[in-house]
């Protein structure tokens, strides 16, 4: 049988190849005076430089020199300039065979290097065995194993003897842990899981295919094919505890490989895989199916709060005719009324001669009817969506594990008359507030109480999942929040970067805000205020200008003039060449590298061209539909793209023509809005400011460099401000960047007070300025310039009763151990008496107070603000021209497609601008060699984001390349 192979050529030079870079041989090939000592033992120079470089083998990258290995020129350089001697010493080097073995007998024995045999090759499998279990990937254990050897000073035996060893322990680590998942199944449990691969459903598919097709839906008969599945599950009643002690990755690694098994390779598998696959996918699905009809029920909600609004707004539409008929009559009567008055003729015979008292009586009750009509809200239409409810409602709350704070106690009981049947009470409404809108509705005696009664418990638990006050057992997206926030005692050992005491960061805050309020004071009062005034109490701020030379447009032409006609597959060839991004891309069940580079690259580039992979089938030679389907089923998922994509970030980050246009630390991030068929996750979600047809949208995070380093899908509906932390917070370069920019949409309290927290510099683009407020500690120490501007008081005491919570958030959202954006909507959409909420809300005006001071008063930081926004938003154009296929629709029915379309496409994206990135230092340096004026200032304002010189359409062909049987 082969040895499996856990690591692609590039990767193996990485760990194993002698470094060739300037800093890397300074930092590893440094000699000490001890060392020196040491090599000057040796009489020949020969000696000396041979006896060198076998030390620094030895060091790093921590293996022997293999015999007749050539030495790349800048090592053998670096060392002999470091000794006094020349490079070429090197070449009678071990002209007697001994000579390089005494040598390395010498270096082990002053150094205290280990062979890998014996004791040491011992201790190193045990390590293997304890490590294996929570290794992320094969490159990674294979990494971890050389790094500890390193650090042991054990000589790396061969590569070969490596990967089997790696591999050895990772299988054992595997069939460790579905063991440990068998071991706590019964009998009956064993028996109806491998039922699910024999029992048909729909006479069509399997029970394991059936279970696994849910999406989040729109309608309740969505939801109750959902519930379909969760109670079928629930059946099985496998409990979550048989996955406690095994490792989140591996969870997830299982339950991936469900969704790629179709049955009968899943058949196939041993006995103990199969059983664990089955089993995880069980307890996961649960999870995900019971989010999947609380969200389907919060949409469900939401159409019937839009069909309400429309039917309110088109009954007063109706009545507009009415409305001027019966102002006209009411004129009429008044103007007669007002004549007879003057002419002092009794009131009975003015109305008789204008319009006599039965048209009166009915103009009266027209007016009242038409009164009502316009005062009615929302609320007075959705008694309708009862008859939705009740088609799954009770069967919902049954299904669902649901438990609550104190605070929802009363809604979870009006809950259970649902779930029960029972009768709804005739006056109580306690999980109503006293000012509630729905209490007067419900007194309405035209309302039918009891319909409307369940509407509103309905809705009310929909905003009660949003805040957190209610939750699901063992849910990922609706769990409590409490648990899932990292104790307080843990928060204070994590190195945060503000202060654990609260009177710390309160002191700092208030001298900021005292100086910045002087110096915006004494700029309006000497009129020093950059592009604004005040006057009144109100701020007045000009539009900023431009500022881009006229000279850059002529530079920008010629530099693309110079770049070759390309075709996109020769793009996405040699990028992969220069920076190896396939690696990424290992076998979901395997962990191997994928063999077939060409295969995978159109799958790439189907997805990032929108073609699907049938169309690119037709449009490639080289690969059938099955053969790029098993591949992409195998191969591309969001992990892997991910990786990819940074593994091409970090690549242009690196190119000498990146850093013209920043150093990596700040970055933008924007909403681009796709539209979509009627399927799958945008289903019903129109934003009417995009037209009528729904849709969604990918947020993405672009770097001052132009990398787009990390992309979310969101539905188009929803507000961009959660989202603008997950990519700074979950993604490697994002934790690089130290200031942040964003459009309107990020401009709220919360966001302003997370980002600061966690040190990061928050710079939004703020619509209707003169209309914020400045909050200040004490109103009174206002300088007199700014009292027109001043807002409310800063709540101190509530910042400081409540600072552990705002540690533990914090702590949570760099601990990973819940996404930002889920974190920052449930404090969102907590009511307003929320002690926490509150708090993070003070310290976000706080925050928006110093930033719009700061803002007014540096016309620098508004002008990076816009070249930045501006970078984030010349995207939207390049992906405009790149998503040819299908119209430019999103057309997947499924939520994991739609994300691998979008994230396909930001990859390709991230692949073109490191292309143009590396051809426009090439172009640069071509004027340069003419002794062509390239000032370098222009250079900033050159974008890698044309695509105008890429051929997008037609045959794709590929160069032939010899296929690496890695």
């Amino acid at each position: 049988m082969p040895r499996r192979s856990l690591l692609t050529a590039r990767q193996r030079a990485a760990l194993f190849d002698l470094p060739i870079d300037d800093a890397s041989l300074m930092k590893h090939y440094t000699l000490d005076d001890e060392d020196i000592e040491h090599i000057r033992t040796r009489r020949r120079p020969e000696n000396q430089i041979g006896f060198a470089l076998q030390l620094c083998a030895f060091r790093y990258p921590g293996r022997l020199l293999k015999a007749g290995e050539v030495i790349p020129e800048p090592v053998s350089r670096f060392v002999a300039a470091k000794l006094g001697l020349k490079t070429d010493d090197l070449l009678s080097y071990a002209a007697r065979g001994n000579t390089r073995h005494e040598h390395l007998s010498f270096l082990r024995k002053i150094y205290g290097y280990k062979m890998f045999t014996g004791k040491p090759a011992k201790q190193m499998k045990r390590w293997l065995d304890r490590h294996a279990e929570t290794a992320q990937s094969s490159e990674g254990m294979v990494r971890g194993f050389v790094e500890e050897c390193r650090r042991r000073h054990i000589v790396l035996p061969g590569l070969s003897m490596i990967e089997r060893h790696c591999a050895k322990a990772l299988v054992a680590a595997e069939r460790r842990v579905d063991a440990r998942i068998v071991s706590r199944l019964d009998g009956r449990i064993r028996t109806l899981l491998n039922d699910l691969l024999n029992d048909g459903a729909d006479g069509r598919i399997s029970r394991f295919i059936w279970l696994r097709q849910f999406e989040v839906g729109k309608n309740s008969a969505d939801i109750n094919r959902q519930l379909d599945r969760l109670e079928f599950l629930q059946r099985i009643a496998l409990s979550p505890e048989i996955l406690d002690d095994v490792p989140a990755h591996r969870v997830a690694q299982l339950r991936r490989q469900g969704e790629r098994y179709f049955t009968d390779g899943l058949r196939d598998t041993t006995s103990d895989r199969r059983l664990a696959i089955l089993a995880t996918c069980v307890v996961e699905w649960s999870a995900a199916l019971a989010d999947t009809v609380v969200e389907t029920h919060d949409r469900i909600v939401g159409s019937i709060c839009r069909e309400a609004k429309r039917i309110c707004d088109a009954r007063v539409a109706e009545a507009q005719s009415e409305i001027a008929a019966t102002l006209a009559g009411f004129e009429a009567l008044g103007t007669t009324l007002l004549l007879a008055k003057g002419d002092e003729v009794a009131v009975a015979s003015a109305v008789d001669a204008s319009c006599g008292w039965e048209f009166l009586e009915r103009l009266v009750a027209t007016a009242g009817a038409l009164g009502k009509t316009v005062k009615a809200d929302a609320l007075a239409y959705v008694e309708k969506g009862y008859h939705r409810f009740k088609l799954y409602a009770p069967r919902m709350l049954a299904a669902l594990d649901i438990a609550g704070a104190s605070v929802a106690e009363p809604l979870l009981a009006a809950a259970d008359v649902i779930r029960d049947k029972r009768e709804v009470p005739s006056r109580s409404a306690p999980f109503l507030k006293p000012q509630s809108k729905w209490r007067s509705h419900l007194r309405n005696p035209e309302t039918n109480r009891d319909r409307l009664w369940v509407v509103a418990v309905l809705f009310h638990l929909r905003e009660a999942f949003r805040s957190g006050d209610v939750w699901l057992a063992h849910s990922r997206r609706y769990s409590d929040m409490k648990q899932a926030l990292v104790p307080v005692e843990a928060a204070q050992t994590m190195g945060l970067s503000m202060p654990l005491e609260p009177e710390v960061w309160i002191a700092d805050r208030k001298h900021r805000l005292e100086g910045g309020l002087h110096r915006l004071a004494m700029a309006v009062k000497n009129g020093t205020l950059p592009g604004g005034i005040i006057e009144d109490g109100r701020l007045r701020v000009d539009r900023l200008e431009a500022d881009v030379p006229a000279e850059a447009d002529s530079l920008i032409l010629d530099l693309y003039r110079r770049l070759p006609e390309v075709r996109i597959t020769d793009i996405l060839m040699d990028v992969d060449n220069d920076t190896g991004f396939t690696d990424a891309f290992t076998h979901l069940r395997t962990g191997a590298p994928c063999k077939d580079r060409l295969g995978l690259l159109n799958v790439i580039l189907a997805e990032g061209l929108n073609l699907g992979l049938s169309k690119m089938a037709g449009a490639s030679s080289t690969h059938s539909f099955t053969q790029l389907a098993r591949l992409s089923n195998w191969h591309v998922e969001s992990e892997a793209i991910n990786r990819a994509l940074a593994i091409v970030i970090e690549a242009q980050a690196q190119l000498p023509m990146a850093k013209y246009w920043g150093a990596g630390e700040t970055a933008s991030s924007d909403g681009q809005f796709f539209p979509t068929t009627r399927q799958g996750e945008a289903m019903n979600l129109i934003n009417a400011k995009y037209g009528h047809e729904p849709g969604l949208k990918a947020y993405t995070h672009v770097s001052d460099q132009y990398g787009p380093f990390a992309t979310q899908v969101i539905p188009a509906t929803v507000n961009e401000a959660p989202y603008i932390l997950d990519g700074l917070l979950m993604n490697p370069t994002g934790k690089r960047i130290r200031e942040q920019y964003a459009d309107t949409g990020g401009f709220t309290d919360l966001v302003f007070a997370v980002t600061s927290l966690l040190g990061y510099m928050f710079i939004p683009r703020i619509r209707d300025l003169p209309s914020k407020r400045l909050h200040v500690f004490d109103r009174r120490s206002a300088p007199n310039e700014l009292r027109g501007l001043v807002g409310d008081r800063i709540r101190e005491n509530t910042i400081i009763a409540n600072w552990p919570d705002v540690l533990r958030c914090i702590a949570t959202m760099l601990s990973g151990r819940m996404q930002p954006s889920q974190l920052l909507k449930k404090l969102a959409a907590r009511p307003r008496q929320h002690d926490l909420a509150i708090a993070l809300r003070e310290i976000g005006r706080i925050e928006r107070t110093l930033f719009i001071i700061e803002w007014l008063l540096d016309t620098d930081m508004q002008r990076r603000a816009q070249i930045g926004l501006n970078k984030g938003e010349a995207h939207h154009a390049l992906k405009n021209a790149l998503r040819i296929g299908r119209q430019g629709e999103i057309r997947d029915r499924t939520t994991e497609g739609q994300h691998f379309r979008i994230a396909g496409l930001n990859l390709l994206t991230a692949i073109i601008i490191y292309w143009n990135t590396r051809q426009l230092g090439i172009a640069v340096a071509q004027r340069k060699n003419a002794a062509l004026d390239t000032p370098e200032y222009l250079l900033a304002h050159i974008s890698p984001l044309g695509w105008a010189h890429i051929i997008l359409t037609g045959e794709y062909r590929w160069r032939q390349i010899r296929i690496e049987n890695a």
